[in-house]
């Protein structure tokens, strides 16, 4: 049984997020950690700016001992905060809840900004990871498979992603909102990676002034170059503090860049004029209490949800249309993992038969038949093949189709096994699945992330 335990933006704040994010570095770590647990037999572990949650395969199909034993490993990340101080937060997900909950977030339902890309791309990573390390495969990995094809089914057949679908657009979206146009206003950007940069093509050239502070100055550099903004070295943050309108801060720091004490500095040199900070890395880049020095504004991520709220209900329409396509794709999931029910027996039958005709056939080509050539005891192994295929192709069609509309697929599976004298089975399951094609780069090009 899948399983996904787990806080979001929706369900924890930032100040709870933050305890928990798992960088490149980090991620192998505790990934082997959630896979050594008895209780889980394949795990993925997402971790973003607005999300960190478990997707695994309960052992044994125990969705409760799988639930505790990552509710402990969450705890540990934490801090080895205790497990109650967290429960409120978390959300518990299994089976058919669990698998839509991959889905949605793969096609960026669940995301804060509906219809951003940068989700299918984190995801992505997250089995890359887990493949890596080993920890992805069986029903979880083909379960991640399908999700993959969801999310491009959503982005191709909705236009649930048109308008401001990232964090960084949003951002700009809401410092445009205090200062109306930006063409008299200069941004500076903390940062140069994915963040920043979609932030600078959402500004185009629309502000006076675009400046790129990063603490690597080459990569401020190329980011500058195709933006045409200017790079600045990190140790004139500063100065840029006094000169800039809006910062808009994503860079990978644990801790602060811009403290109390130095916008105080910056402040007294910009004689009153409103600085706003728009801080979109978790953690946060940006000291809470700056907010408490007059004319300074800071906006987190979560405080961006009255911006985002206002783009998801003009896309209403074609967020309706991909849920549908989630609901679909989920039936459709779940019909094949019930076959699974019935397979093993399905093969079991067919082995049993093909054993006694084609045993059957032996014995009469090696007595009475001794004198027929080649040609005729080939045509005599196909008619067989012939006649187990249409012997048995009703009952496995039924047993089939039973499992699909969830009827009493397991009751007419263990009639049959006593009928044709067959042991029980165990359904392969591990076998049930190959790397992703969108793993390898041959179901879709990479998203951005």
């Amino acid at each position: 049984m899948i399983v996904v335990v787990g806080l979001s933006h929706r369900t924890a704040p930032i100040e709870v997020r933050e305890r928990l994010v798992a960088d490149a570095e980090a991620l192998p770590a505790v990934l082997a950690r959630l896979a050594s647990r008895s209780e889980l037999e394949s795990v993925i572990l997402l971790s973003t700016c607005n999300r960190y949650e478990v997707i695994a395969f309960a052992s044994n199909g125990d969705a409760q001992a799988a639930f505790r034993a990552v509710r402990e490993e969450i705890a540990r990340q934490a801090g080895n905060a205790n497990v109650g101080e967290l429960a409120r937060y978390l959300y518990e997900k299994s089976g058919e809840q669990a698998i839509s909950h991959v889905f949605r977030v793969a096609s960026s339902l669940d995301s804060m900004v509906v219809g951003e890309p940068q989700i299918l791309g984190q995801v992505k990573d997250a089995c890359d990871v887990a493949l890596a390390a080993g920890t992805l495969r069986g029903i979880l990995g083909r379960c991640m498979n399908r999700a993959f094809a969801v999310a491009k089914r959503v982005r191709t057949e909705t236009a649930v992603g048109v308008g401001s679908v990232s964090i960084s657009s949003v951002a700009v979206d809401l410092a445009r909102r205090v200062f109306g146009e930006l063409s008299n206003r200069v941004v500076l950007l903390l940062g140069a990676g994915e963040m920043a940069e979609s932030a600078a093509q959402s500004l185009g050239r629309e502000a006076r002034g675009l400046r790129i502070c990063n603490r690597s100055f080459d990569r401020a550099a190329a980011l500058a170059g195709d933006m045409h903004a200017s790079a600045i070295p990190w140790d004139e943050l500063a100065q840029e503090l006094v000169t800039a309108d809006v910062v808009i801060a994503s860079t990978a720091s644990h801790l602060p860049v811009v403290t109390r004490e130095m916008v105080k500095r910056a402040m007294k040199a910009r004689k009153g004029r409103t600085l706003l900070f728009v801080d979109v890395a978790l953690p946060r880049n940006v000291e809470p209490e700056i907010h408490q020095i007059d004319n300074v504004y800071v906006f987190n991520v979560d405080d961006l949800e009255h911006e985002v709220a206002r783009g998801r209900s003009a896309r209403h329409a074609e967020i309706a249309a991909a849920e549908k396509i989630v609901a679909e794709e989920l039936a459709q999931f779940l019909a094949w993992t019930r076959g699974l029910e019935v397979q093993p027996t399905v093969v079991a039958i067919r082995a049993r038969t093909r054993a006694v005709l084609f045993a059957e056939l032996e014995r009469s080509l090696a007595g009475r038949l001794k004198h027929l050539p080649e040609t005729d005891r080939v045509a005599l192994t196909q008619m067989m093949e012939s006649v187990l295929n249409k012997l048995l192709h009703a009952p496995t069609r039924n047993l089939k189709a039973r499992a699909a509309e969830h009827q009493d697929a397991a009751e007419l599976a263990a009639a049959a096994r006593l009928l044709f004298d067959l042991r029980e089975t165990v359904a392969p399951l591990e076998q049930e699945w190959e790397t992703p094609k969108a793993l390898e780069g041959e179901d879709d090009e990479r998203l951005p992330h």
